[in-house]
């Protein structure tokens, strides 16, 4: 019978196993956080078949008639993008229309735009800017209309000729056509923006800049390129960053924020 401590087997040192520990760790919560996605991947709501070209486009009646609505009004949209990507990400975009106009003004980031060499940052005209985005049914974000609105037009505007990135787009982690709204949202807080943790690309603050506003203007947050990071704020809540993956809890709404799902239970 041997007595005494028993001898330490493994091929590895006690201080290497214990630096170990910590990336094994991280790639297991990364793992965990990818159940989200593969989750929505799986539950097959999303158009994985019909060709980008021939998607559905048509208006969801979220946005109201610029011959009926004569006040001003002030939209933020987001999409599930298309095809796989739709399991990890949303495509937003930003609808303004002044008072008496008869049509929206929409500004929007488009990726394909800058691998063709032209610019990302798109501004168009729309009556129906709730149209689905390749098929997707969009999720209205903010909404708002008449003095409140009117006081923001011109905010956004000098906020969407101001941001840096109009001709550059990374699909991660950024910056990408979140990263252009969040931008927006971080200079004109009066819209009170709370773009859900599927907005892959919001937390992109730059290669310079590591603590901004959260987009919602009502806290801040801290962020590393978009890859590592927290906000704390009243609209937000809490929520982590790991490698775009948002998670945590949103006290305002009393909602979890996960990846690949959003925000549960939706409202």
């Amino acid at each position: 019978m041997a007595f005494g401590s028993p001898r330490n087997t493994s091929p590895l040192h006690p201080t290497t196993r214990r630096w170990l520990r910590w990336p094994l760790r991280l790639l297991g919560l990364v793992l965990v956080l990818l159940l989200g996605p593969m989750g929505v991947l799986a539950s097959g709501t999303l158009d994985m078949d019909t060709p980008w070209s021939q998607a559905r486009s048509d208006s969801t009646d979220q946005t109201p008639d610029p011959a009926v609505e004569r006040r001003a009004v002030v939209q933020v949209f987001g999409a599930r993008t298309v095809r796989w990507r739709g399991a990890f990400a949303t495509h937003p975009w930003i609808a303004v229309k002044r008072a008496g106009a008869d049509h929206y003004t929409t500004y929007q980031v488009v990726g394909w735009r800058a691998q063709n060499g032209e610019e990302a940052l798109v501004t168009g005209s729309s009556s129906h800017p709730d149209a689905r985005w390749y098929g997707a049914y969009p999720q209205l974000l903010a909404d708002h209309r008449g003095a409140d609105a009117d006081g923001m037009i011109d905010a956004i505007e000098a906020a969407v000729a101001d941001y840096p990135w109009g001709h550059a787009y990374r699909l991660w982690p950024g910056p990408n056509s979140n990263t252009f709204v969040a931008w927006v949202a971080r200079r004109v807080p009066a819209l009170h923006l709370d773009l859900p943790p599927t907005a892959i690309g919001k937390d992109y603050l730059g290669p310079k800049t590591f603590v901004d506003h959260a987009p919602s203007g009502t806290g801040w947050q801290l962020s590393l390129l978009g890859l590592a990071g927290i906000t704390v704020a009243r609209e937000e809540g809490l929520e982590l960053n790991l490698l775009g993956l948002g998670f945590g809890i949103d006290v305002n709404d009393l909602q979890l924020r996960l990846p690949g799902f959003g925000k549960l239970p939706s409202q």
